[in-house]
Order: structure tokens, then C-alpha cells, then sequence
């Protein structure tokens, strides 16, 4: 797996939890639709337009990241996976407004991928205090699965 940033951000979205969470349960639930996923791999950005976020109960620009997952099935079909996260429980599920397509057509539209009843308690995000505004771009590939965080690595 590739990753270019390990950073939590605003609203306790974190762009690597994002685009390993969307890979996964994307696939999942590509292949509940019948589509044979060879692979796929996710972007998650985060960061567009400035300013900080709320704390509100509707999410601000500044608490969405956007998903890009680009990838193909096994009969060489192109797989897209797009949309907006506004948020990951560890590991369970995403939710947001996500759409799948498979060789330019609508195979998928989900508000949630995953079970977020699965999520460990500890997975939800703050609710109150000031946040950072940051920009963060990451690439995942999803193989064996690896992290390295450590400051330098």
C-alpha cells in the first residue's frame, strides 16, 4: 500500500482511514452487485476551500473529504468510485454520497458503505473544540495491508 499522508483531520475524518475504508467496503459492495473487482484503488483528499470547521450537525465543506477510487474487473472493464465522505468509523463503514460505475455506467449509489453498527465506540470523532484547517492529499493501493506513521518514515 502507498499512503502520502497519515493525518487526522477535522472532525475526526483521517483522508488514509477514508480511502482504506472506502476501498474495502466499495469492493464489498461492488461485488454484492455482481461486478468481479480485480482491484481498486482510492484517493481521499481533503481541504478544499479554506476557512475552519463547525461543529454543527450538517457538515461544513470544511468536514468532507472527497473519494476518488479509479480500478478494474477482471474481464477489463474500467470501475469508478467517487464521491464525498463525511464520515469513517473505524474501518466499519463510510458514510457520504458515493457512486460506482463500471465501464461508464451506474452500478452503485450509496448514503453508507458498511455496517456502521459494526464500529468500535472509540471510532467516533470529537464533537466539540476548535479544529485544524489543513490540506492533505492521500494515494492508497490497497495490497497487504502496512502503515508506517512514525515521524520521518
Amino acid at each position: 500500500m502507498g499512503v502520502t499522508a497519515c493525518q487526522d483531520i477535522a472532525g475526526g475524518l483521517n483522508t488514509v482511514a477514508v480511502a482504506i475504508t472506502t476501498d474495502q467496503k466499495g469492493t464489498d459492495a461492488l461485488e454484492r452487485k455482481g461486478v468481479d473487482v480485480q482491484w481498486l484503488s482510492c484517493t481521499s483528499t481533503y481541504g478544499e476551500g479554506g476557512g475552519t470547521p463547525n461543529s454543527s450537525k450538517s457538515p461544513s465543506v470544511r468536514s468532507i473529504a472527497t473519494v476518488d477510487c479509479e480500478g478494474r474487473t477482471k474481464d477489463g472493464r474500467d470501475i469508478t468510485l467517487t464521491g464525498k465522505v463525511t464520515e469513517e468509523l473505524g474501518g466499519a463503514c463510510v458514510r457520504g454520497d458515493l457512486t460506482g460505475k463500471v465501464g461508464g455506467k451506474t452500478v452503485l449509489r450509496a448514503k453508507v458503505l458498511g455496517n456502521c453498527a459494526d464500529a468500535p465506540p472509540s471510532s467516533r470523532p470529537p464533537g466539540n473544540g476548535p479544529q485544524p484547517t489543513v490540506t492533505v492529499t492521500t494515494t492508497v493501493t490497497v495490497y497487504p495491508p502496512t502503515c508506517d506513521c512514525r515521524p520521518g518514515k
